[in-house]
């Protein structure tokens, strides 16, 4: 008896989605905006802290992105390079705002703050889980701009030292002491509002 077999279709890479987009496939383009458009608003959100905002600069990112292909060197991975341009989007866009809303942690969690890995599904340990969710998250919004956005590359992102480097422009070296410094920094305002 023959066992049946799903026909899968391959996932063509990024590099063919890149070159067929430069070579004016707007199914290829597409293709790629529909792969990095969540990845980008989650990054655009955590630097941010505004969904509307995360939105607006998505949007002028994902533009950026596809208007800027040709520019792009093919062998390289593409969420940090488009990582970069979702950096400068959102740094763009908050000097264009001079005064910036506040709101509260539980808004933020309201509109779909992304999270952090969850490692079990118990009652009582995802209780914890979203206490320490909502500590760091407030602690993350007392850093500075640069301590949050090298914090969120690598520990919601979970970018290499090598793509933080890509998107920041800066040395690995940088990356490394960079965020041993947040690390310290977040460490120091959450043991601030609970010394345990």
């Amino acid at each position: 008896m023959r066992a049946n077999t799903l026909m899968v279709e391959p996932q063509i890479l990024d590099t063919d989605l890149v070159s067929q987009a430069r070579n004016g496939d707007a199914e290829a383009s597409n293709e790629l905006v529909r792969r990095y458009r969540k990845p980008a608003f989650h990054f655009a959100l955590q630097l941010t802290g505004n969904r509307e905002d995360a939105m607006d600069v998505t949007q002028d990112a994902m533009l950026r992105f596809i208007d800027t292909l040709e520019r792009f060197e093919l062998g390289r991975p593409v969420q940090p390079w488009l990582f970069r341009i979702v950096r400068n989007k959102a740094y763009d866009h908050g000097r264009r705002q001079k005064v910036r809303r506040a709101e509260s942690l539980d808004e933020l969690l309201e509109k779909g703050m992304p999270a952090p890995r969850e490692v079990s599904d118990h009652p009582s340990r995802k209780l914890e889980l979203d206490e320490l969710r909502q500590r760091v998250w407030t602690g993350l919004m007392k850093l500075s701009k640069n301590q949050r956005e090298i914090l969120v590359l690598r520990e919601y992102q979970d970018l290499s030292y090598g793509e933080i480097s890509e998107v920041l422009d800066v040395p690995t070296g940088t990356v490394m002491s960079r965020l041993h410094r947040a690390r310290g920094a977040l460490r120091k305002v959450l043991s601030k509002e609970s010394p345990e």
